[in-house]
């Protein structure tokens, strides 16, 4: 029964392919899924591990990285800046974390929970790496599409994009939040970001 369990879960996540992000691929072309986003997350922190402030298990980080947007199966993709969408965000996540997870072995899924609700708590290194990362991505996305990707079709504020960004990178890595913050007044003086209110 074990593998057959796997086999359904397997099954089951195959349909991450078909929820589809804010974010546009970087030819502009469309917009990526959250299958599609999850490779690119694993494949940047591999790539960026050695940025990190605190030592991290890549492996953990890596685990967190595919598992923590397999909810959008069931809950869908909350844009990062829709403030009605995130009111509900967490209890609609975790209703679909129990019943996919719940699919696996009872050992496995309850290992695969324990994994997603660290990412979310984001309180340990290898939390706090994921989440930069995961935060990152999207911003690089902008940036390679002159602020079109999503920045265009939403038009955040600045104090947004600088907010999830330094509750990413600027709580794990000195060095990718450095690198940010000189993108994010790349993005003010060329208009794709608009200037931070001043207080």
């Amino acid at each position: 029964m074990t593998l057959q369990q796997q086999i359904e879960f397997l099954k089951e996540i195959d349909k991450l392919k078909t929820v589809i992000r804010q974010t546009h691929i970087v030819d502009e072309s469309r917009q990526e899924n959250t299958a599609e986003h999850s490779w690119h997350v694993a494949m940047a922190a591999i790539t960026l591990a050695d940025y990190t402030d605190e030592p991290v298990d890549i492996l953990r980080v890596l685990k967190m990285l595919l598992l923590h947007d397999i909810v959008e199966i069931d809950a869908g993709d909350t844009f990062a800046f829709d403030e009605i969408g995130y009111k509900d965000k967490f209890e609609r996540e975790v209703r679909s974390a129990e019943r996919i997870f719940g699919i696996l072995p009872d050992e496995q899924g309850t290992a695969f929970m324990a994994l997603w609700r660290e990412f979310e708590r984001a309180e340990s290194n290898d939390a706090l790496f994921a989440n930069a990362i995961d935060r990152l991505m999207p911003f690089l996305h902008n940036m390679w599409s002159d602020g079109r990707s999503s920045w265009g079709q939403h038009n955040p504020r600045f104090e947004q994009v600088y907010h999830r960004n330094a509750t990413g990178a600027g709580r794990a890595s000195s060095k990718l939040w450095d690198y940010i913050q000189q993108m994010l007044d790349k993005a003010v003086a060329d208009g794709w970001l608009a200037a931070p209110v001043e207080s």
